[in-house]
């Protein structure tokens, strides 16, 4: 009797662990499937990942042994109130490139509140170098020739990343040639040029560092925020998979070129002119 309760308690434990076993195997594989599928909708938008990993580390390098010494130094001998003022000022001559899209999008309000935006900064604020238009009231839009593109129904394309230019899509391309035609500052001498790269450099190093420290792989960290930003922007802020850095670091845009950060400019050895507005 006691043998026979013995089998069939062990015959019981037996059964217990083949049911566990089975459940793990089924979770386990269910885990697994996931983690494929993720990782192929992660890089659907990304066909060229091996190239554009290279393209970065080298963009990675160029910033780490010039680009980065050179803005640390910019840093170091111009004072903080002069940086924010020159961050004021190439942000105006910008509101042209805004006004131009607001129009193309059919944006006729906001492309008049952009206008005065622009004349009153340009009138009262020393040439762009005082934010008058934001202390009434007229907060910096954000528009630019991919957004324009997208409001048009061209579709977005791969991901890239550009020697020195950085984090772009197919869309994006075209984009950055429009904008950069139709930005003053393409159209002045070389040291206004070197002044603005390096104001720019300036203001990202808060975002770059934050995602050296904070990213487990910062290619994949910085593919996935820009093109949920580039994304967001699209759409007017509609996009539900949008990622709002300023929110997340708990800076605007003022604050950041007061702080010598830009959470939305990062860019790491000049990473996109004006889109992220420069990406790592």
């Amino acid at each position: 009797m006691n043998k026979s309760c013995t089998c069939n308690r062990n015959a019981k434990i037996q059964q217990t662990f083949l049911s566990v076993l089975i459940v793990a195997v089924v979770f386990l594989s269910g885990c697994a499937t996931t983690e494929v599928a993720e990782h192929h909708i992660a890089n659907k938008a990304d066909p060229y990942e091996n190239f554009n990993r290279k393209i970065y580390v080298f963009n990675d390098t160029v910033d780490n042994y010039v680009a980065e010494p050179i803005s640390d130094t910019y840093k170091w001998i111009t004072p903080q109130f002069m940086q924010t003022g020159v961050f004021n000022f190439f942000n105006n001559l910008k509101t042209i490139n805004v006004v131009i899209n607001d129009v193309l999008q059919a944006k006729f309000k906001q492309s008049a509140e952009d206008a005065g935006r622009f004349a009153l900064n340009t009138a009262f604020g020393l040439g762009g170098f005082l934010d008058v238009g934001k202390s009434v009231g007229l907060e910096q839009n954000d528009e630019d020739f991919e957004q324009t593109l997208a409001v048009w129904g061209v579709p977005q394309g791969s991901y890239l990343v550009l020697p020195l230019l950085g984090p772009s899509t197919w869309r994006g391309i075209p984009g950055v040639v429009f904008d950069t035609a139709a930005n003053p500052v393409s159209y002045v001498g070389m040291p206004v040029q070197l002044i603005y790269m390096l104001n720019a450099r300036a203001n990202a190093e808060g975002a770059l560092k934050f995602i050296d420290e904070a990213a487990l792989d910062p290619y994949v960290f910085t593919r996935e925020s820009f093109l949920q930003w580039r994304n967001n922007l699209a759409t007017d802020g509609k996009s539900e998979a949008a990622l709002d850095f300023d929110d997340e670091l708990g800076w605007d845009e003022a604050d950041s070129a007061a702080k010598g950060s830009d959470a939305a400019t990062g860019n790491k050895a000049g990473q996109t002119l004006d889109l992220y507005p420069e990406t790592r």
